[in-house]
This record gives C-alpha cells, structure tokens and sequence, in this order.
C-alpha cells in the first residue's frame, strides 16, 4: 500500500502541475451584448476579396435622463444621449435575411459580441473600430424592406 500512496501523491502532484500551466487552463468568458435601438441607414453588403460577404448596418440607442432634483421638480428638464453603433453580420443565413429585410428607421434588437480593430482611413490615418457581430436579430416594427418592394 506504501508503494500505492505514494504513486498517488506523485501522479496528484503531477497533474497539479500541470492544471497550473497556463496553456492548459481553458477559462470560460463571456463577450455578450444587446443593443435595442433603431437602424440608421439602410444595410450594405460588401465582400472583400477571397472573404464571405458582411452586411453591414448603422443603429442608434438613446439614453435619457431628467436633469435637477426630480423631488423638488418633476418636470425636471429631460436630456438624450444617442450613441451610434456599427453592426456586421457574418452568419449567411442572417446576414441574407437582414440584408433583404432591415430597413432605415426599423426598430430591431441585436444580439451578438463586441469586436475591436483597427483600419486605415482615406487619408492613411489609422483608426480604432468597435463593431457588433450580430447573432441575432428581432425585428420590432413593421416597417421593414422587401415586403412592399
């Protein structure tokens, strides 16, 4: 039985060992948003050579709040803040179906990841980009593109 332990401590310490090398540590994350907000502009459709064609979009979300001490006064004056988003979707089912369907002024709720790049303007100016690669889509109103068209 001697023999048995400690064969056991060295294989337990073994694998310790092992678990802590960071190459073998797959840790779970999550990079998740949902944006619900109008579109901006009517989708594009671009393919880059020897890449899947992207569908890409512009959605705007607002966040509003009231100004002052709002027991005092109600009123209050109300502010807004939109912030713009640029959507790409890959996914070739989705990525169809939005091209076809999204419209501007649509009111969808996206779900998808946030992605950061950088690329080289007009003028070889070197920019940051955040994008939403969209998963998802649902649609919220009825004016969409395709159905009268």
């Amino acid at each position: 039985m001697c023999l048995y332990a400690s064969s056991l401590q060295v294989f337990r310490q073994l694998i310790r060992h092992q678990s802590t090398d960071t190459s073998l540590i797959l840790e779970r994350s999550i990079n998740r948003v949902q944006l619900l907000g109008r579109v901006g502009q009517d989708p594009v459709m671009r393919q880059v050579e020897g890449r899947n064609p992207v569908t890409i979009f512009s959605m705007a979300t607002n966040e509003m709040w009231r100004s002052g001490d709002v027991e005092t006064s109600p009123a209050g004056d109300v502010s807004q803040k939109t912030t713009w988003h640029r959507v790409s979707i890959f996914k070739p089912g989705l990525r169809d179906v939005a091209y076809q369907y999204v419209k501007k002024g649509s009111r969808v709720l996206v779900e998808g990841k946030l992605d950061y790049g950088e690329y080289v303007d007009k003028n070889n100016v070197r920019r940051q980009a955040t994008t939403i690669i969209a998963d998802n889509i649902v649609f919220l109103s009825d004016n969409i593109r395709g159905r009268d068209q």
